[in-house]
């Protein structure tokens, strides 16, 4: 079920009445009373940000970006803990390292949205959060869920569920926790994408539905940020999914599909026999992301991918060390870079990073999606896997359109070119393209 919710919080409604409206206000609560208010959510959350009514067990925030998910998912849970002591909360983000940096020290996180006098004790070792009233909280990452199997939980809040890796094996595993108390809760607060978990959710009874656009919080937002990214991105796929909070699905005409790309994931693979990374070095430091990622030939003539290491607005000595700690850390006995952006530059680069690579520079004769179509058909066939989870890499693949077009983040699929350029020379000898070896 989805509920709709528009409008001003009660801060905006006064805020739109005048400096002299706001500075009455604030000379009629009193000094102490206006430092309160500060942390009293109820004055400064819109319609939009409100828990939904009725007994739902899963609410879900799903909404543009900026339009303040992080501080509903920590208001909801400052709530619980202050209210109930003997909550116990579960934190699940895409990483250790995300819960920490997001959800709990963030600018919106659980340590800021708190009142001093009420503020949890944060042991970061222990990935614990202890409230006065004696609520606790624990962070898990959804890499590991596994984790989750033993503890049990009254209430979770999980983050950026759409770039879960192991999604739903990870969720599963938390609603099983959630067993303590009269009536277990979970908040979802995310940005759209079509990944298995969301359109699981979406569909599900008992989960509540709720979102809005980048635009509704124009007030905490900067006037130029907001004007960029309509001018940008207004109006497009991307656009209507990460500004307007829209659930996109599937690109018409798209090489690769979301369906077709969960059903090649794996866990583990078998030996190697080759492993090539692939590189579309970017045109200027400002630029396109350079696109790197590590291929394998494994003993059972399938490829692999094994890591989207792509670095974005990267200097050339940057991402040529991105390049060489790549290819370090899978073994790869080739580099393959594209070269039509530099040609023996590229090369010379790469060798300053690391004299030992195997470069081999290719020349673009064709398109991106022209090159795209064999690895695709590849894909489709099952001779491609992917060995995790890769989510700014699978948004380019189907991105990717029959006839040459490109419909997804950004200006260029960079990543997925440099994965194309990698299985072509690993599964396809290369053939598709004219091709320099650099000795």
């Amino acid at each position: 079920m989805r509920v709709e919710g528009e409008g001003l919080s009660a801060m905006e409604r006064i805020a739109r009445r005048g400096p002299d409206a706001i500075a009455a206000e604030l000379e009629s609560r009193g000094e102490r009373v206006c430092e309160q208010m500060l942390f009293h959510w109820r004055l400064w959350r819109r319609p939009a940000q409100c828990p939904p009514p009725g007994d739902w067990r899963v609410w879900l925030v799903m909404a543009g970006r900026g339009f303040g998910k992080t501080r509903v998912g920590a208001e909801w849970v400052r709530a619980v803990a202050e209210n109930n002591a003997r909550a116990r909360i579960a934190l699940v983000g895409a990483t250790q390292d995300e819960v920490r940096r997001v959800m709990v020290e963030g600018e919106s996180g659980l340590l800021a949205v708190s009142h001093p006098a009420r503020r949890p004790r944060w042991e970061p070792s222990l990935g614990r959060l202890t409230w006065p009233s004696g609520a606790q909280a624990f962070a898990f990452s959804a890499d590991r869920p596994e984790s989750l199997r033993g503890p049990q939980h009254s209430h979770a809040w999980c983050d950026e569920i759409g770039k879960w890796p192991k999604g739903e094996e990870a969720w599963d595993n938390l609603m099983l926790s959630l067993r303590l108390g009269t009536r277990p809760r979970a908040v979802a607060t995310t940005t759209p994408r079509p990944v298995a978990l969301i359109r699981r959710l979406v569909a599900e009874d008992g989960v509540v539905r709720t979102g809005g656009r980048t635009a509704a919080n124009r007030s905490a937002l900067p006037p130029a940020f907001l004007k960029a990214m309509t001018e940008n991105h207004g109006g497009t796929r991307l656009g209507r999914q990460e500004l307007d909070g829209e659930l996109i699905e599937e690109v018409a005409g798209a090489l690769w599909s979301r369906a077709g790309l969960e059903r090649s994931r794996r866990r583990d693979g078998p030996a190697f026999r080759r492993v090539v990374v692939g590189v579309d070095p970017p045109a200027s430091s400002g630029g396109d992301a350079c696109g790197i990622v590590a291929v394998a030939l494994g003993t059972d003539g399938v490829g692999y991918v094994l890591e989207d290491a792509s670095v974005e607005k990267a200097t050339p000595e940057a991402w040529a060390a991105a390049v060489a700690g790549c290819a370090a850390r899978h073994g790869a006995d080739r580099v393959v870079a594209e070269a039509n952006n530099g040609g023996e530059m590229v090369a010379s680069v790469l060798r300053a990073a690391d004299a030992r690579l195997p470069v081999r520079l290719v020349h673009a004769a064709r398109g991106k999606v022209a090159r795209a179509e064999p690895v695709a058909m590849l894909h489709a066939a099952g001779r491609v896997l992917l060995l995790g989870v890769f989510p700014a890499l699978e948004d380019e693949l189907c991105g990717l359109v029959t006839g040459g077009g490109y419909q997804g983040p950004g200006r260029s699929p960079d990543r997925a070119d440099a994965m194309v350029w990698a299985l072509s020379e690993l599964m396809l000898g290369g053939r598709a393209e004219a091709r320099v070896r650099v000795a």
